[in-house]
């Protein structure tokens, strides 16, 4: 399992006072305040939200030290991290998406469709990245009950249910 949770990324700059806007992935949004110092991916810089309130679509956060645009446009796309003890345990039927990454995916049958390698959120929905097993071209698949009926963490694994497009590419 992860070490660290991605929990938020910084989208870009918002006004001229160093504010940014931030995409939480935590389930209450504000909440992502409440976690501490955030880190960059690579642990080389920390930040601490010192004010956070909701936009359309997005949140804006201050951080202590950046007190300017420019600064604030130093930050874009800068994905935060906090370790894992930090947040609380999830659910029985939930879990941290670091945890599906590297995942083998398989049909109900056992038939391997390939590995989980990234899980992304366009706007509409959750969706899994998966590599076949032979390499070549990812396939995208909606994550939902009808496409992943079952997940499960401890065997390493998850069910999933291709759409026959998907499964022609193997």
């Amino acid at each position: 399992m992860a070490e660290r949770i991605c929990v938020a990324q910084i989208g870009g700059a918002h006004g001229i006072r160093g504010e940014v806007k931030l995409k939480s992935f935590t389930a209450d949004p504000l909440a992502v305040k409440h976690y501490g110092v955030l880190e960059s991916e690579d642990g080389a810089a920390s930040f601490e939200i010192e004010a956070l309130r909701p936009a359309k679509g997005y949140l804006v956060a201050r951080l202590r030290g950046v007190r300017d645009r420019n600064a604030a446009e130093q930050l874009t796309n800068l994905r935060l991290f906090v370790p894992r003890e930090r947040l609380p345990p999830p659910a029985a039927d939930e879990f941290y998406h670091a945890d599906l990454i590297g995942l083998a995916a398989v049909t109900a049958a056992g038939v391997e469709v390939g590995t989980v390698v990234a899980v992304h959120n366009f706007g509409a929905g959750d969706i899994l990245e998966l590599r076949p097993p032979a390499g070549g071209m990812t396939i995208m698949l909606p994550f939902t009950d009808a496409f992943v009926p079952r997940i499960d963490i401890a065997a390493g694994r998850i069910v999933v249910k291709p759409p026959e497009e998907a499964s022609k590419l193997r």
